[in-house]
């Protein structure tokens, strides 16, 4: 087993844009039933904030987006169409960002985790998690090996196309080394 240095919650304070890119090759880790499951972060969407369409704090503050507004580095869990769920990590201000891919490290091995709604299934998380701070177990984010930033890609997020002109905004970022990326930019 993997020595896991969970990030300290400080490493989340900062413009969402940045932090979508320092978070890949950084570290998803879940103890999930005594077992340690962990996937290296690929692929990332920033969403920064109220004034951004396709943020759901875009709506304002609800009871499900409430934990986007609080402290940064706690986790923003949701499903999709009642039945995906995703992980984000909130950056504070109502802006979070969305992990959208993993390539697996541990306990991760024949799981599919190209796609939020794929790793989270291969992690095992429940909305249990939801508002947990991401620096301690059983769900946090570890120091990792940052990707240089010659191999970054940006492209537009995915399936945000009611967000008007957001919907074009290169914000979503991906390892282009990596073959477990959801979608490869077009």
């Amino acid at each position: 087993m993997t020595e896991h240095t969970p990030l300290p919650l400080s490493f989340h304070a900062r413009d969402p844009v940045k932090v979508a890119r320092a978070l890949l090759g950084m570290d998803l880790v879940h103890l999930h039933q005594g077992r340690l499951r962990a996937g290296r972060i690929v692929e990332t969407e920033a969403y920064v904030g109220p004034h951004d369409l396709a943020c759901h704090s875009s709506k304002g503050r609800t009871p499900r987006t409430e934990v986007m507004f609080g402290p940064p580095g706690h986790a923003y869990l949701f499903l999709v169409y009642g039945m995906h769920l995703c992980v984000n990590v909130v950056v504070g201000e109502g802006a979070a960002v969305l992990i959208r891919a993993l390539e697996p490290l541990e306990g991760l091995e024949d799981l599919r985790t190209d796609g939020p709604g794929r790793l989270t299934r291969a992690l095992g998380l429940t909305l249990k998690l939801n508002a947990r701070p991401l620096d301690e177990a059983p769900l946090f984010v570890a120091r990792g090996v940052p990707v240089p930033p010659r191999h970054i890609e940006a492209s537009p997020r995915i399936g945000v196309d009611y967000a008007g002109e957001w919907a074009a905004k290169p914000l979503r970022f991906h390892d282009r080394r990596s073959m477990f990326v959801s979608r490869r930019a077009r």
